[in-house]
């Protein structure tokens, strides 16, 4: 038992990021200075499956899951990775805030059964109340014991008479999780934990005095914008904006140019503002559609493009941080889109909170390739520090000591799934406005 149980913990950490392009894998393990060691990371972009964060096709989904894991044990030269952790976002995810009290009558220690069920309790508050949405992840915030406010979660040899568990609940509706379930299922992969992409950067980027003094991130992706605010040790606001650098992309691709070389220029040559051009190239790109057989166009004339497509998408996002500027200390940019040309800049002139690029290179082996402390990996490097807790509080155990390893991972994966469809709300018919709801509420 304890052999068989040391094999299966000593498979690496390993984190999936869902793209609307392409799945990628990172894997890493944890050094003796408590620091992650990439061990490498792979790419499978055979289908296009996720529109806007949600996943369009599960199957789809499972075999590039399953694909990118194969190349990924072949790079760090291991058997197999039978599972992942993985991280969601998408356009119908927001923050709310829930409590759960208990009067235990007396003064008695506080069972970790108890806080089980308060946190349970919690989801099923929020899960009761607005239809066809569910808990992605349930984020303690504070505790209190007989009034007295504590950060950290009660200790075993505490006591107590009233007990107070404060969480920040990211939800979403129904299909952002059971989707990437499903994929995970057919893929044949376990899927250990999800976490929310919010949650995955803050752990990768913000300092501890971050989030107690207040800072916000934001999250140039592909498809989706996304802004988080956190202040006191908590998480304030979540906002997504479906729009992201695929959209500028297309943008660019309608002076009559592939979708590729739109994507090239963009990034070659890119500038988020015409004010940040330093010298108006003339660019020729191939376009066999037009009469000459090229598109010309200038930088500014690019940059122009861009600029229009990123106020679009940031301005909204920059009217809600600046209406309590003074609040926040910092303003992180990651994601994909923060290699942009030109972005801090731009960023800056939109608000006198200090903008910055996110970076995670803190928490990287000095022997890590360099490439890994891009802002792209942001969320992955994340994704693995949560993995990393996970599994220091949910050991791995085998079930049975005379099945073999594989025959053991499968019956996990089979129960993991049992329980999370048997546990799932009834599908309803919710009516559009109900996430609209949650965050005018909130």
């Amino acid at each position: 038992m304890a052999k068989k149980q040391e094999i299966l913990q000593s498979v690496p950490l390993v984190a999936i990021d869902l793209g609307s392009h392409s799945v990628r894998a990172m894997a890493a393990e944890m050094t003796d200075d408590g620091l992650l060691r990439v061990l490498g990371v792979e790419t499978s972009s055979k289908y296009e499956c996720v529109e806007r964060g949600i996943v369009t096709k599960t199957s789809d989904a499972g075999y590039m899951i399953n694909e990118v894991l194969k190349k990924l044990s072949n790079r760090v030269h291991v058997e197999a990775l039978p599972s992942a952790f993985v991280c969601v976002g998408g356009r119908t995810m927001q923050v709310v805030a829930v409590h759960s009290t208990r009067d235990q009558v007396r003064k008695r220690e506080i069972a970790q059964s108890l806080l089980d069920s308060m946190e349970a309790e919690c989801k099923h508050k929020i899960e009761a109340r607005y239809k066809n949405v569910v808990v992605l992840d349930l984020i303690p915030y504070f505790y209190k014991l007989d009034g007295v406010e504590q950060d950290e979660a009660p200790r075993a040899d505490q006591r107590a008479e009233l007990v107070e568990a404060h969480f920040i609940a990211f939800v979403g509706k129904e299909e952002l999780e059971q989707k990437v379930v499903h994929s995970f299922n057919q893929s044949g992969k376990r899927l250990e934990n999800m976490y929310v992409r919010p949650d995955a950067l803050m752990n990768a980027l913000a300092e501890v005095e971050d989030m107690r003094d207040g800072c916000a991130i934001l999250d140039l992706g592909a498809q989706t914008t996304t802004l988080t605010i956190y202040k006191g040790n908590q998480y304030l606001f979540n906002k997504v904006v479906p729009m992201g650098g695929y959209d500028i992309t297309r943008d660019i691709e309608q002076i009559g140019i592939s979708l590729a070389y739109a994507e090239q220029l963009k990034c070659k040559y890119g500038v988020a503002s015409a004010d940040l051009v330093t010298t108006d190239h003339r660019f020729r790109i191939p376009a066999p559609t037009m009469p000459q057989g090229e598109v010309a166009v200038m930088a500014t004339e690019l940059a122009n493009i861009i600029s229009a497509r990123l106020d679009q998408m940031i301005m909204p996002l920059m009217d809600i941080l600046n209406k309590e500027a003074d609040r926040f200390k910092v303003l992180y940019v990651t994601g994909g889109g923060a290699m942009l040309n030109g972005i801090i800049e731009y960023l800056q002139s939109k608000t006198t909170i200090p903008v910055m690029y996110g970076s995670h290179a803190s928490f990287l082996s000095s022997d890590t390739d360099d490439e890994m402390c891009m802002p792209g990996y942001s969320s992955l490097i994340g994704t693995l520090l949560l993995g990393n807790i996970y599994r220091q509080s949910h050991p791995v155990q085998a079930k049975d000591d005379n099945l073999p390893i594989l025959e053991i991972l499968k019956q996990m994966t089979l129960d993991l799934f049992t329980e999370q469809q048997t546990t799932q709300n009834p599908s309803t018919n919710q009516k559009p406005s109900e996430i609209d709801k949650m965050e005018n509420n909130h």
